[in-house]
Order: C-alpha cells, then structure tokens, then sequence
C-alpha cells in the first residue's frame, strides 16, 4: 500500500512537468511540412553565423512576396511599361497598397493583376498573382542583361497573356514547400492546380538541404554539451553521387518529369527514384545542354569532374553570397591547375600574368545565353536575355582569344 501511495505522488508530480513540456512545444511555430521539421529559425541558436550569412544568398532569396523594396525595376512612366503587337502596354503600377501588372489598349484599363509572389534575385525576376488558391504567372518579367523590362518567357510578344498557370514543380525549386490541394476533378485537360496559400515556406531554407531536424535540435538542445551532431544527414558523409544528386534536384534539368515530388527528397536519398523512367532509353550530349539549370550535367561532362573528385562544394560555399567573385573561383581552380598539384596549367598564363590570379572563370566558364529563358520579338526572332555562367569546364577559343586581343591591347 505504502509503494502505491509512493508510486501515486510520483506521477501526480509529473503532470505539471507534462504540461510544461506541452506548453513549451505549442509555443513553436508550426512547420507547414511536417512535426518532423523545426523551422529554420531552431538553427539560430547554434549556427548563428551560417544561418545570417546564408540570408544573402540566391538560394534564400529565390522566392518572396512582392514588395517594391526588392522589385529591380522602375515604376516610373516611361521606364514601366511592355508593348505588344496588338497595340496593348502592360504598365509596373503602384495602388491599392501594393504592384500591379496593368494592362491598357486604347487608352482604357482591359485587366490588371497584383504582383503577389517574386521567383528569382539577380538575373530576372518574375512575378505570380493569386486567383482563388490558383496561382498564375504575370506576362511581365525584370531581366537584369536589359535593366529593364520585358515579356516573361516563353509568352507571345503580340498580346498580354494573364493565363499561364503555375505548376507544383516551379515551387520546388523557388521555395522549400508549398501544399498542393488534393484533384477533385479527374479529367486531365480541365482539372485545376490549388494550393493552400499559407503553406508556402519561401526561399530554400535549412531543412530543404540538410532534412528534417526537429529530433537534432530537440537532441542538442537537452543536451547542449554534445557537439557530434546527431539525427542529421552531414552533406560532408555523402559519396559524390550523393552529393550530385542533392545538388541536381533543381540543377540536373529543367525538362526532365518526375514521377514523385521532389519536395520529399532528403539528402543521402537517389534523384532517380523521383524521376520518370526514360523507356526511350534515350541519350543526350551533356556538353549541348542548355546552361539554365542544367549545372550538374554540364559539370559532369567536364574533364576537370571526370579527371577528379570534385563535387559542387569543391568550389561553391552554399551559406556564402560569392555570386560575381570571379577571383575567389579562380583561386579554386589554380589550386588544382598549378605546377606543384601535376594538373594542367593554363598555356597562356605567362602572358596572363596577375590577370590569371583573378579570372579563369571567363575564358573557361563563359556566361551564355539560355534558350530556354528567352522571348521572342515582334518579328518572331528568339531574343535570349537571360546570361547564365556554363558549368561545362573547357577550352572556349573564341574566349580566349577576346582576353589575349584585351591584353594586347593594353601592351
């Protein structure tokens, strides 16, 4: 009787404990994905540094909601509006408290749509507008190459078109979630895609690289002396393959199907498990393909990735905005491509001189122009305005010889 009684105020002394725990678990956001995720602001706490250094990064960056603090653009007239064709101007307006995208013809306002949702940082950027839980994109993109703006891609330069919908897989590169409303309609050529708005986790955040972490945070946090990380994937644990595919869930190619959403993938899992299986058994030059998320296959038909171990990291800090430091990637490359590693050397660095320090990358690694990233003019000709750095490492002739004629020129 006495052990019973004992045992009896033993639990009764947990309850407030309990609800403590309760209470303390409740005062966390929820994750939209899952309880198995934290939220990336649980990594603050001990990855101070990495996590405010990550902010500034395209990845973060690459979703948003439109603001005029971020749009590049100009609202002023004359510098804010497209014109078609048909005769129609779609003119960048402020009113009613935020961006929208007009659309005028003869003078009287036909249609216009709030600019909701921002894809994109440096290069371009492109805008969404919500219709119901439909999202649409807005036939007026910003591309830095003109610093202005222009038709998005792939729309008709003759008349405005509000009509694109915007599909899951477009968000599973420019976002870390969006929740997808289950099809009720069966019929393939009229169903709608929905989504529930306030599921939207912009930007990439920690979780959508490194996987779920609310059991590592959940550790470490009772357990704070323990620095071996536990119940988390290390990216530095991963074969090469591994590695690649983590990378290539948005940067292996932009025509590829996928057969499962790739917002399950974790790192350490196989990229073709999502894909659609390639019954044509079909075979493509990775040096042809084009340089709009295309990165891993480029880079895999490279000699410097099939004569070595590199992987993306070899040259890319993923928590550090080095976007345009052309003679920090330099550096990566001649601590390969030096006498004392036995690589290659280039043939023309005695005549380079200090310049070679500073930039391999634009003889080797040359900004191209995407195809698929382009408009078309009003006389049909495919006008590409959106630059991208090839990651098909090589010999580029004509390249070379524009920095030897520079060069030249200033002897």
């Amino acid at each position: 009787m006495f052990k019973q009684r004992n045992l009896f105020l033993a639990l009764l002394s947990l309850v407030p404990l309990s609800f403590m725990l309760v209470q303390c678990f409740s005062d966390k956001p929820h994750d939209p994905r899952d309880e198995v995720f934290a939220g990336s602001a649980s990594c603050i706490k001990c990855h101070k540094n990495i996590y405010d250094s990550y902010l500034h990064t395209a990845h973060y960056l690459t979703s948003k909601p439109t603001s005029p603090a971020h749009i590049h653009g100009s609202f002023k007239p004359g510098s804010n509006s497209v014109s078609y064709a048909d005769g129609s101007v779609v003119k960048i307006e402020k009113r009613n408290g935020g961006l929208y995208q007009v659309v005028y013809a003869d003078g009287k306002q036909r249609d216009a749509h709030r600019m909701d949702i921002t894809f994109g940082v440096n290069k371009a950027q492109t805008y969404m507008y919500w219709q119901g839980a439909q999202l649409f994109e807005l036939p007026v993109s910003y591309y830095d190459k003109v610093h202005g703006w222009a038709e998005s891609p792939g729309y008709d330069s003759n008349r405005p078109d509000f009509g694109r919908p915007i599909l899951q897989r477009c968000f599973e590169c420019h976002s870390s979630f969006i929740r997808q409303q289950a099809q009720q309609n069966r019929d393939m050529q009229n169903r709608k895609v929905e989504f529930e708005p306030a599921s939207i986790i912009y930007g990439i955040d920690c979780e959508r690289c490194h996987g779920p972490a609310a059991n590592h945070v959940n550790y470490h946090e009772a357990y704070p002396d323990e620095k071996q990380p536990k119940y988390i994937t290390r990216f530095a644990s991963l074969t090469r393959a591994q590695k690649m595919d983590a990378c290539g869930v948005c940067h292996s190619s932009s025509k590829q199907s996928f057969q499962l959403s790739t917002f399950k993938f974790k790192m350490g899992d196989t990229l073709a498990r999502f894909k659609e299986p390639d019954y044509l058994n079909t075979t493509t030059n990775n040096a042809s393909l084009d340089v709009h998320g295309n990165q891993n296959g480029l880079l895999m038909a490279s000699k410097c990735f099939m004569m070595s171990n590199m992987d993306c990291t070899t040259c890319h800090n993923t928590h550090a905005n080095n976007s345009g430091n052309l003679a920090l990637y330099s550096q990566k490359c001649i601590s390969c491509h030096n006498n004392d590693a036995g690589h290659h050397v280039c043939k023309v660095a005695p005549k380079l001189g200090a310049l070679m320090k500073n930039n391999c990358i634009d003889c080797h690694m040359p900004l191209k122009p995407s195809n698929t990233i382009s408009i078309n003019d009003t006389a049909g000709n495919n006008n590409p305005l959106y630059m991208v750095r090839t990651h098909h490492i090589a010999v580029y002739p004509a390249q070379s010889k524009k920095i030897m004629d520079f060069i030249n020129r200033k002897r």
